[in-house]
């Protein structure tokens, strides 16, 4: 049996075909009332879980050659062969795009000129597959690098939750920054069934630096009411709290938000100049790239950070310099900002230890425009590109077809890697991991469902891999 047959079995074992209601299986009353009773159970008794416990479904190797990650999420889904899998279909394709080959990498550097600079430090996957063509599942799958739909979906946190609480301690006592930081944060999951101190800080990014960091009547009175508090009902929220982990988690978010207050590294990294403003393209997206730059840089306890970018969703006039929105006009905000991200992150001496992670949720119809609205509609064909924390440049893994089926970039035909097959946002997920030296194939016992939690879905079955060919490892073999 080849890996990719084993795969699809899998996948069909986990996933069956669904079902109308009318012909899935009913519960008697007596079923319900069962059930029912055992999910308030469960929810009155999913404080007591045990915090930590953990196992491991195989016996892994991390690559562990990253400290922190970056994430770059193109909301809307990028067309893939309008940028990082660029197709030029005669009669389609705007001449503009200007299109140049970097070895093995053919860049549109009429939108992506900037991005050419970096081409070298690039790893660019060609052979990514989304499982969804929603956008709100399809982004959410890739937050959570399982189905959102399904039982353990409902209640999984953020990529970036899983990295907090694994690498929280590893904090040391002056680092004051929130383990994981979204900025420019739209729709965003949340830490799931993780405690509270895990979930997301949310913030914009601001020339002005992080709000409320500051009070009107200075330090010496914010520390003496800091301390009447405490005095007065601390006990409350603290380690032994009566009411609770929520309160103690409660208590842990006080003291984190205490330690952003009057310290002077809080405005280093949140604050910028209209000059480096300028350089990352003086955007929303380009400030937020800025700024997390800036975070990774004072070394203050961030590894993850998630950057929102809308708008990619493009549906029609894709190519028209005249509508409000289409590829000129999204690329004219990513290019900049994510050249200057790379090159300011290497001259730092921090992309080496920096995984910088670029993708949508999933690709875009390729071919022809769709006749109506001059655009292209979703598609399940996607890719991903790499930088930093290890990753070879100039690589590219995967391709697509020249010709055939509906046209150039429509289906894989070279899987690029040692697997086999289509790479999934499981797949993806296993690399962060494995590139922060978390083992992915981890079971937490602590889920309020009493299933274990996986840290990837199907570990047990050996389902999905770390692409190690980022890392230049196995390329000969990979197919």
């Amino acid at each position: 049996m080849t890996e990719r047959e084993r795969f699809d079995r899998l996948v069909t074992k986990y996933q069956p075909d669904h079902q109308s209601f009318f012909e899935r299986p009913h519960f008697s009353r007596r079923c319900f009332f069962r059930h029912a009773a055992a999910g308030v159970g469960g929810f009155l008794l999913a404080d007591e879980a045990l915090r930590g416990e953990t196992e491991s479904a195989g016996s892994v190797e991390t690559k562990n050659t990253a400290k922190n990650v970056i994430f770059l999420f193109l909301r809307g889904a990028p067309s893939h062969v309008d940028t990082f899998d660029f197709k030029n279909l005669d009669g389609v394709t705007p001449a503009d795009l200007a299109p140049e080959t970097f070895g093995d990498i053919t860049l549109p550097t009429g939108i992506l000129g900037n991005t050419a600079r970096v081409v070298d430090k690039l790893a660019i996957i060609r052979s990514g597959l989304s499982w969804a063509r929603a956008h709100p599942l399809a982004q959410k799958w890739m937050q959570v690098g399982r189905n959102p739909v399904s039982a353990s979906g409902r209640i999984a946190p953020h990529i970036g939750s899983v990295v907090a609480i694994e690498k929280d301690p590893e904090r040391s006592a002056d680092q004051a920054f929130p383990t994981f930081i979204a900025l420019q944060p739209r729709n965003l999951v949340g830490g799931g069934y993780f405690p509270v101190e895990h979930a997301p800080f949310r913030v914009n990014a601001s020339a002005n630096g992080l709000a409320a960091t500051n009070h009107a009547a200075g330090r010496d009175a914010f520390d003496r009411r800091w301390q009447l508090l405490q005095e007065m009902d601390g006990s409350l929220r603290g380690p032994e709290s009566p009411f609770g982990a929520k309160a103690t988690g409660m208590g842990d978010l006080y003291g984190n938000a205490k330690r952003l207050m009057f310290n002077p590294v809080v405005e280093t990294a949140f604050t910028y100049t209209q000059e480096e403003s300028v350089r990352y393209g003086s955007t929303g997206f380009g400030n937020a790239v800025l700024t997390a730059r800036k975070i990774i840089e004072q070394d203050q306890g961030t590894r993850f950070i998630q950057i929102d970018s809308g708008g990619w969703d493009h549906h029609g006039t894709i190519y028209d310099r005249n509508s409000g929105n289409n590829i000129y006009t999204q690329t004219s905000q990513f290019d900049p900002a994510f050249a200057a991200l790379i090159e300011d992150l290497e001259t730092a001496g921090k992309l080496s230890e920096t995984l910088v992670v670029v993708c949508g949720e999933f690709g875009r119809t390729p071919g022809n425009l769709s006749n109506s609205r001059l655009g292209r509609d979703h598609y399940l064909q996607m890719f991903y590109v790499l930088a930093g924390g290890g990753v070879q440049g100039g690589t590219v893994i995967g391709a697509t077809n020249d010709s055939g089926g509906r046209g150039p970039g429509a289906f894989t035909v070279e899987t690029g890697w040692s697997r086999d097959r289509d790479i999934r946002p499981e797949d993806v997920e296993a690399t962060i991991y494995s590139a922060l030296g978390i083992d992915w194939t981890t079971i937490r016992q602590d889920d309020p469902l009493g299933r274990g939690f996986y840290y990837v879905p199907l570990a047990e079955d050996d389902a999905y891999s770390p692409i190690n060919e980022l890392w230049g490892s196995d390329l000969d073999s990979a197919t």
